[in-house]
């Protein structure tokens, strides 16, 4: 797997935005809804946590658009003053159409979609989701895509390269349109980024990435399932896809969370990185911990950095350890084992604070110690 330069990564270390400033590499956990489940603003700050991603299908729905006016915008909403990026809500359609058609349809204009259990039809256009996700005050706003599986095929692959450029181009123009029309200054210009999409084909990733470089954007994303059939990173695909997309803009390794996976496309030059699953691991009693104070990820010398605690295990019934001793949260620092596992057993929802704050927490150290071993000059 080649690697990229210290020198060259880190002469693009960051990223400004209208909210603050990230400090590459970055993982966002996701708010979906507006919040990270069981924790508040001060609790992401206490974890490090740069920013957020939102989610555009989602929040159209509940709390709705015109009530996220009311409130003030997403940052005065959630309390959360760092940077949010919004999802345009592309791949959360699709999966719902995939799962059962009867749910909705995608055609050139956009997706219709009307989800189990809804009163109402919703409809997201290229136009559509750049107009909600800019009234929300997202500091980056991601193009609408026609999301694929690698499995689907070249006739599908290419019918969703061809759609997602000529979304990209229309998000490109409503974006334009509304920065003239809002008159924002230069400092709270929020960032436009398309998705790379091609699925498993290297011919079509190259296609699609050429046009939207032409196009133009401030940062550019990898789309798609980004896993085969054995939950195993598409390491080849990915790592070209970073190779098409010059160094000078960010590029956004979507839906991608696993730690070593994040370590995987660090070393393929990825700055950008969300994911559910530290969260969702983490209500499910999966806690990741290091196996030493500083890990040496660098070059893959240290194969075993990473472990898993099951919170939930019986053998943890009366441990007076914490979680991690190399963790400084609020979990490991004031709460044992048995009495994370006693939380569990009773369903309080104290763990799910508690073990939500530690697996964010290793997720910032993780990045930490990957800003310090791969980029010339650390932060935090």
């Amino acid at each position: 797997m080649s690697q990229v330069p210290d020198a060259q990564q880190a002469q693009h270390s960051s990223l400004l935005l209208p909210h603050g400033q990230l400090h590459y590499p970055v993982f966002m956990p996701d708010a979906t809804l507006g919040v990270v489940r069981s924790l508040d603003a001060t609790d992401l700050q206490h974890s490090a946590i740069q920013a957020v991603v939102m989610n555009t299908y989602h929040l159209m729905q509940r709390p709705g658009s015109s009530t996220i006016q009311a409130l003030g915008g997403l940052h005065k909403m959630s309390a959360w003053d760092g940077p949010i990026i919004t999802d345009s809500g592309g791949f959360q359609a699709y999966s719902l159409i995939q799962q059962n058609a009867k749910f909705g349809t995608l055609d050139d204009d956009g997706i219709t979609f009307k989800p189990e259990g809804a009163e109402r039809k919703f409809f997201l256009s290229p136009e559509k989701t750049v107009q909600l996700q800019m009234s929300y005050d997202s500091d980056i706003v991601i193009c609408l895509d026609d999301c694929t599986h690698a499995d689907a095929s070249e006739e599908v692959q290419e019918r969703a390269v061809r759609r997602t450029m000529a979304w990209a181009k229309r998000c490109k123009q409503e974006y334009e349109r509304l920065l003239a029309q809002k008159r924002l200054p230069e400092e709270r210009r929020p960032l436009l980024f398309a998705v790379v999409q091609g699925g498993a084909s290297f011919e079509l990733r190259k296609r699609c990435a050429s046009e939207l470089l032409e196009i133009g954007f401030d940062g550019y994303g990898f789309g798609g399932w980004p896993l085969d059939k054995q939950g195993k990173l598409l390491t080849e695909i990915i790592q070209y896809t970073r190779e098409l997309i010059p160094r000078q803009f960010p590029m956004h390794a979507l839906g991608i969370g696993h730690p070593a996976n994040i370590l995987a496309c660090v070393r393929m030059g990825y700055e950008i990185f969300d994911c559910a699953m530290p969260t969702r691991d983490a209500r499910h009693a999966r806690l990741y911990t290091f196996n030493s104070a500083h890990p040496n990820l660098r070059d893959g010398l240290d194969e075993r950095w990473l472990t898993y605690v099951y919170a939930n295990d019986d053998k943890y019934i009366k441990s007076d350890r914490p979680v991690s001793a190399f963790c400084d949260c609020l979990c490991c620092t004031h709460y044992s084992l048995g009495y994370l596992r006693h939380l569990f057993k009773i369903n309080d929802t104290l763990f799910f604070r508690l073990a939500t704050l530690h697996n964010l927490r290793f997720m910032t150290m993780l990045t930490h110690y990957l800003r310090e071993q791969y980029y010339a000059q650390p932060h935090e």
